[in-house]
């Protein structure tokens, strides 16, 4: 699901691309090349962490790609914003026009990358109870969803992917809309940032908090604090800045 996320987010960013006026071939090069180094940086890390295993049982490292750990995520998503921005300035992209042409893209990608996370079980949500959520409530029973992920077998969860999924999904709609109306280059790039954080922040509510940290005595999980961080980083970029 995340293999076919990424498709049709390269897909979208071409049409993205020609909206805000930049080449698309360039466009296109620069997704590849973010791409692979947040596969790339996300892997090294946890081979990094897991190095006395994994020379106990190198066979693991097969199984690596079934792994899904927020920090993974966002030290992938740190490698492939740099990578991002010296192959785009190495290409003389616009910083912002390109930014702006991936929002949407990129919201599409987290979308389909949840759904698969729900396939798997991974980042799964807290006991759905037996009040109306019950109704969709989620129930793994493959022994690979607790192997890999940890999901608890047999018990009805909130399936808090699914609500990410959506969450990602509408803001994808709203940034592909929005692109061609933007006052300024950098507000999709910023209502991504800040719409991102707003979706995880909420969703992190209904999410199992194994293994995501706990604060304020677990009022508050580690996803959470940058979810925070993320909304703060939009707002900046939503700014008004002199000379766009």
């Amino acid at each position: 699901m995340t293999a076919l996320g990424v498709l049709l987010a390269l897909l979208m960013a071409q049409h993205t691309a020609r909206v805000a006026a930049l080449d698309g071939r360039k466009v296109w090069n620069l997704c590849v090349v973010a791409l692979f180094a947040a596969l790339a940086g996300s892997r090294l890390l946890l081979v990094a962490l897991n190095w006395s295993e994994l020379r106990q049982h190198p066979m693991w490292l097969l199984g690596l790609a079934m792994i899904h750990h927020p920090l993974l995520a966002c030290f992938g998503a740190l490698t492939a914003g740099v990578a991002a921005v010296l192959f785009g300035r190495r290409q003389r992209l616009p910083l912002w026009s390109t930014a702006d042409a991936l929002a949407a893209p990129v919201a599409l990608g987290l979308a389909f990358e949840q759904v698969g996370a729900l396939l798997a079980g991974s980042g799964y949500g807290v006991e759905a109870g037996t009040g109306i959520a019950a109704r969709w409530a989620v129930t793994y029973t493959h022994t690979l969803a607790a192997l890999w992920s940890g999901a608890p077998l047999e018990v009805a969860l909130h399936p808090v992917q699914a609500y990410a999924a959506l969450g990602f999904l509408a803001l994808s709609i709203i940034l592909l809309f929005w692109l061609p109306c933007r006052r300024q280059s950098g507000d999709a790039a910023g209502l991504l940032l800040l719409g991102a954080g707003v979706v995880v922040f909420v969703t992190e509510f209904w999410r199992d908090t194994e293994g995501r940290g706990s604060l304020l005595g677990g009022a508050l999980d580690g996803p959470q604090i940058a979810a925070f961080f993320l909304v703060l980083a939009g707002g900046w970029v939503l700014l008004e800045r002199k000379g766009t």
